[in-house]
């Protein structure tokens, strides 16, 4: 069964009004599974007001007691996760078992802000003057906004609720409309460990009517927002005119550069599982991949032979490793990729089709023989799609690779120290794994630059959007 949709504000589960509602599909089947309600201009308003009654409250809230209910939210989501899981199938399509993976995942960053909040510490600097006390004091910023993604829809919410939570701010998310059950779950989680009414609300609507109504009301001080870089730099736009706070995690093409030195195979298979996760809709997923011409060949054979092995079904079936693309469009898109990269002479190695006629499904693709500036090897895919190219030295893949204004993650793999320091030290990216996938753990910042955007997420750095700093000198 899938789960029943609604709003939540000021403590309170909202059905809506029976008139302003939109389908949820299963992109598996492409069928209607569930009916989203919409949040009225009366309901926003409403949420508006319970989030800031809750945060004159809340923000003067002992450490303790937020770690409390982090904790709790915690160790509900581990024993919800399968549940949580299946209706995450369901309405954005990934396998059940990286659904029930995402949610138990979480239930570490629920933890992880539960210890961290009861570390925000401000700090006292020795005063030049006998007599003069000087303090510097963290204080929760106010009421946030969240908007986050149908790609994670637990993960991605969860980051925004747990820190905006942890820190002593109220939160209003909008979550994905396409895969809103995780959010809806979300609330529910909160809600049963004991969050005093109008700290979280959930609401649903038309994205853009959404965002002007909440980023303009003066009750907001924050906006947490990941997606797409257009979106992003229209929301980042209206902030910085309303002077309000924003952390942007933005869109991602991140390089990978497979040095000569590798270990080839073990490289090959980490990026086939890494590439292929949620059918390539992960924004630090890897997609341009430079390989140094004497590997070359190599990689690609055993690349190959990891994709080859990889089920495509509904997410569901046991034996399904990739699930269909999670919105009808991205269909239309990849095969916009592998038309471009037709008409530019590159060679189709494996996939480039959409599989049968119903739902989402494409297959596996791995494109070579690229131009830098194709359009797979200059636009982000967020679908199931490598693009891999040679290169002879560092310096050369350095430049390419640093090439685009994307800036979110990249990969590397290499036995040489020197090599290691150089690629660290050169490729302009916010997160860089290297010799392994490491990228989103709990206790590591999460975040890009550049065109993918600012501020972190997770890490000691997850609060510091959610803080004012507030610097107090007295004398005494």
């Amino acid at each position: 069964m899938y789960t029943q949709l609604s709003l939540y504000i000021d403590g309170q589960f909202v059905n809506g009004d029976g008139r302003h509602e939109q389908d949820v599909f299963n992109p598996a089947t492409n069928q209607v599974i569930g009916r989203l309600p919409h949040a009225t201009h009366a309901d926003l308003e409403r949420a508006l007001s319970s989030a800031q009654h809750a945060f004159e409250s809340w923000c003067k809230s002992s450490p303790l007691e937020r770690s409390k209910v982090l904790r709790k939210v915690a160790e509900l989501a581990r024993a919800r996760a399968q549940e949580i899981g299946r209706c995450i199938t369901l309405d954005q399509g990934k396998p059940l078992a990286e659904s029930v993976g995402e949610v138990r995942v979480c239930a570490e960053h629920a933890e992880w802000h539960a210890e961290e909040c009861r570390r925000i510490y401000g700090r006292v600097i020795p005063a030049r003057l006998d007599g003069v006390r000087q303090m510097v004091l963290r204080e929760p910023i106010g009421v946030c906004v969240a908007f986050s993604p149908w790609n994670f829809p637990f993960n991605q919410a969860i980051r925004k609720i747990a820190a905006a939570i942890g820190a002593g701010c109220t939160v209003i998310v909008k979550g994905p409309s396409e895969a809103p059950s995780a959010v809806v779950a979300i609330a529910q989680l909160f809600h049963d460990a004991g969050l005093p009414s109008g700290c979280l609300n959930v609401v649903w609507g038309k994205s853009a009517e959404v965002s002007d109504c909440l980023l303009r009301s003066p009750f907001v001080r924050k906006l947490s927002f990941t997606g797409s870089v257009a979106v992003g730099k229209q929301l980042a736009a209206l902030a910085g005119s309303l002077m309000k706070r924003c952390t942007m995690e933005l869109g991602g093409h991140a390089p990978v550069i497979v040095c000569d030195d590798a270990d080839i195979e073990v490289s090959a298979d980490a990026l086939v599982a890494y590439k292929f996760r949620n059918a390539g809709q992960v924004c630090v997923s890897p997609t341009r991949f430079y390989v140094q011409a004497s590997a070359y060949d190599r990689f690609v054979a055993r690349f190959l032979s990891g994709v080859a092995k990889l089920k495509v079904g509904d997410g569901l079936a046991p034996d399904t490793r990739m699930g269909p693309l999670a919105v009808t469009r991205r269909v239309a898109a990849m095969t916009n990729f592998v038309d471009d990269a037709h008409r530019r002479g590159a060679s189709i190695l494996a996939g480039g089709k959409r599989i049968g006629h119903a739902g989402n499904f494409f297959a596996p693709t791995v494109i070579a023989d690229l131009s830098d500036d194709s359009l797979l090897m200059t636009e982000e895919p967020f679908g199931p799609m490598a693009g891999i190219v040679r290169f002879e030295s560092l310096e050369e893949v350095l430049r390419r690779a640093n090439s685009l204004p994307f800036g979110l993650a990249g990969y590397a793999f290499t036995t040489s120290t020197r090599n290691a320091s150089v690629i660290s030290n050169g490729l302009q990216v916010g997160m860089l794994s290297i010799n392994h996938i490491g990228l989103g753990l709990a206790e590591t910042p999460f975040g890009g630059i550049r065109d993918s955007g600012y501020g972190s997420e997770g890490g000691t750095e997850t609060f510091d959007g959610y803080l004012n700093t507030k610097f107090v000198t007295q004398l005494n």
